[in-house]
C-alpha cells in the first residue's frame, strides 16, 4: 500500500492511499451510477429499442397476424414491401393528404402564433396573462374532447355555419364533403396548436434587444422594416424550434380524423398514421411497419430542411 506524507503545522502527517485508492473510488462510483441507471436502461431496451428493431426487420417481411403461431415461416421480401406500398392507391392518397395537411397547416399555424405573440407583446399588459391562458388552453385540453366538440361545430347546422349565415354565406357540410373535410381538419389543428407557437414566439420576442430596435427607429426605420430586418432574423432559432415541433406533430396527425371522419369521406382525411393504424388492425404487420418507417423518414427529412432553412447564420 502506498503511503503519502504531507507536512503540516504539527509536523508530518502520514496518509495511506495514492493512485490505487483513487482508482478504486472511481470504479465504485461508476458501479453505483450504473446500478441506479440499470432499471431505466433495461426498460428503455425492452420497451423502445427492441420494438424499434423488431418493426424495422418486420418492414422487410410479409408478416401477418396469421403468422404469429409460426413466426419462422414469415417470408423476407426486402424492398418489395416498400415498392408495393407506394403502388397502393390508398397509401398514396394518405401520403398526399399528409403533405397537404403539413404544407398548409404548419405555415398557417406559425403565422397565427406569431401574430398573437406580437399582439400580446405590444398590446396592453393588464390582461396579458389571461390572454395567454385563454389561447394556450386548447393545447392542454384532450384532443379527443376537442375533436368531439368540433364535430358538432362543423355540422351543417353547427355553430360555424350559423355564424357564416349571419354574413350571408351558405356553409358546406364540412365533414361529409371531400373538398372541405381536410380544410376543416387544418382549421382545427391551427386553432389547437397556435397557442404553443404563441408562447414560443412570445419568449423569442421578449429576448430581442430593445436597444437595437430603438437605434433602428432613431435611424428612421419604420415598424415594418424593423420587423423584417431585425426581429425576424433574430427569431430564426425560435422559428426553428416551433417548426420542428409542429412538423413532428402534424406529420403524425391521427386523432382528428379518427374521431371526426374515420378517414373519410372517400379517404379525403386519411393520413399515413391512420393508414398504419388500419393496416395493423387488419393484421398486415409488415405493411404497417413499412408505412411507419416511411413516416419516420419524412419527419427526419422535413426536420433537416428546417434546420438548414432556419439555422442561425454566422
Amino acid at each position: 500500500m502506498t503511503v503519502l506524507t504531507r507536512t503540516g503545522p504539527t509536523g508530518t502527517v502520514r496518509r495511506p492511499g495514492g493512485p490505487g485508492l483513487a482508482a478504486r473510488r472511481r470504479r465504485r462510483t461508476t458501479v453505483v451510477a450504473y446500478a441506479f441507471a440499470l432499471p431505466f436502461l433495461l426498460s428503455f431496451a425492452i420497451f423502445m429499442v427492441f420494438p424499434l428493431l423488431s418493426s424495422f426487420v418486420m418492414s422487410f417481411t410479409d408478416f401477418r397476424s396469421t403468422d404469429i403461431p409460426d413466426p419462422l415461416a414469415v417470408g423476407f421480401v426486402g424492398v418489395e414491401q416498400f415498392t408495393a406500398l407506394f403502388q397502393n392507391p390508398q397509401f398514396v392518397r394518405a401520403l398526399l393528404n399528409t403533405v397537404y395537411f403539413v404544407v398548409v397547416g404548419i405555415p398557417l399555424t406559425m403565422v397565427c402564433g406569431l401574430a398573437l405573440a406580437i399582439a400580446l407583446n405590444n398590446g396592453i399588459t393588464r390582461f396579458r396573462t389571461a390572454f395567454r391562458v385563454g389561447f394556450y388552453a386548447p393545447v392542454v385540453t384532450s384532443i379527443v374532447a376537442v375533436a368531439v366538440v368540433w364535430r358538432f361545430i362543423l355540422q351543417p347546422d353547427g355553430l360555424l355555419n350559423v355564424v357564416l349565415g349571419w354574413v350571408g354565406i351558405q356553409g358546406p357540410d364540412w365533414l361529409n364533403d371531400p373538398r372541405w373535410a381536410m380544410p376543416a381538419m387544418i382549421l382545427l389543428a391551427v386553432w389547437r396548436n397556435m397557442g404553443t407557437l404563441m408562447i414560443i414566439f412570445l419568449a423569442g420576442l421578449q429576448s430581442v434587444p430593445t436597444d437595437v430596435l430603438e437605434a433602428a427607429q432613431v435611424d428612421g426605420a419604420g415598424a415594418w422594416k424593423r420587423f423584417t430586418r431585425i426581429t425576424l432574423p433574430l427569431l430564426r432559432p425560435t422559428m426553428l424550434l416551433g417548426g420542428v415541433l409542429l412538423s413532428v406533430g402534424f406529420l403524425q396527425f391521427f386523432e382528428e380524423p379518427f374521431v371526426m371522419t374515420k378517414g373519410g369521406p372517400l379517404d379525403s382525411t386519411l393520413s399515413i398514421s391512420y393508414f398504419t393504424y388500419n393496416q395493423f388492425g387488419f393484421g398486415n404487420y409488415g405493411t404497417a411497419s413499412a408505412a411507419s418507417y416511411v413516416l419516420f423518414v419524412a419527419i427526419a427529412l422535413l426536420s433537416l430542411v428546417q434546420f438548414r432553412t432556419f439555422r442561425q447564420k454566422g
